[in-house]
C-alpha cells in the first residue's frame, strides 16, 4: 500500500485539476524508474486510464495507480509533499530503500 499525506494531497488536488484531471475520478500515477544518482528514481504522472498490470489503491481520497514492478519497490511507501522556501515538492519517503541522494529523489535498495 502507498500512503498520501494531507499536504501531498491538497498539492495533487491543485496540480490535478490544473491539468484537467479530477482527483475523484482520474489516478496518481506513481513509479520506479532507472536512472538518478543513486540508480533508481521516482516517477509521479496523472493519468485517466488504469493498465491491466497496475495495482490500485486509494488512501485519503486520493486513487493511486502504480505498476506491478514498481509496486515492489514502493511497498509501504508515504507520498508527501514539502513547500515552502527550502521545501523540495512531493517527497517519497520509502522504508525500502537502503540509500537516497541528497535531493531525495533517486534511491537504491
Amino acid at each position: 500500500m502507498i500512503k498520501v499525506s494531507d499536504t501531498a494531497k491538497i498539492k495533487l488536488e491543485q496540480l490535478m485539476s490544473e491539468e484537467g484531471y479530477a482527483i475523484t475520478n482520474d489516478y496518481v500515477r506513481v513509479g520506479v524508474k532507472s536512472g538518478g544518482c543513486s540508480g533508481l528514481s521516482y516517477d509521479l504522472n496523472f493519468d485517466k486510464v488504469i493498465g491491466e498490470n497496475d495495482k490500485l489503491f486509494e488512501d485519503n481520497l486520493v486513487k493511486i495507480a502504480v505498476d506491478k514492478k514498481s509496486f515492489l519497490y514502493l511497498v509501504g511507501t508515504t507520498l508527501e509533499y514539502s513547500g515552502g522556501l527550502n521545501g523540495k515538492g512531493f517527497v517519497f519517503n520509502n522504508p525500502n530503500a537502503n540509500r537516497t541522494c541528497g535531493c531525495g529523489e533517486s534511491f537504491s535498495l
